[in-house]
């Protein structure tokens, strides 16, 4: 799994028991899944369409790095399935674990659009391709 971004838990990321909330770390998920979405299917008109089951195994505290990685499970024909790792930088322990994310590709109108894609590609291959 590769792990694409880090959040600061800052105060304002804090439930009343001082540790992270749920519901802030899901949101990063969120926007991560969207993100990877965006840069594996070429189009910034995607939606986040279903989440599995949320394993919560540890937390994080103020000043903590967390770090969320994506890794592709599935290519459907207009969809992509990830599932996904969140885990605190400062003890090396998992947060939470999501089996399944299916972000859906969109066309103009906000219908679902076949993507034509079968595997990951990186960025940095796409840049390298030849004439």
């Amino acid at each position: 799994m590769r792990f694409h971004s880090r959040k600061w838990v800052k105060p304002e990321d804090l439930n009343p028991n001082g540790t992270l909330f749920g519901g802030r770390l899901l949101a990063w998920i969120d926007e991560e899944a969207a993100l990877y979405t965006v840069v594996q299917l070429e189009n910034p008109k995607i939606v986040t369409k279903y989440i599995s089951e949320i394993n919560f195994m540890s937390t994080a505290k103020q000043g903590d790095i967390v770090e969320v990685g994506m890794e592709v499970t599935k290519f459907g024909k207009t969809s992509i399935t990830l599932k996904c790792e969140a885990r605190n930088k400062m003890t090396r322990e998992t947060i939470l674990t999501v089996d399944n994310i299916i972000m859906v590709n969109l066309d103009e109108t906000g219908k679902p659009k076949p993507h034509g894609k079968t595997k990951v590609e990186f960025v940095k291959d796409r840049l390298n391709t030849k004439p």
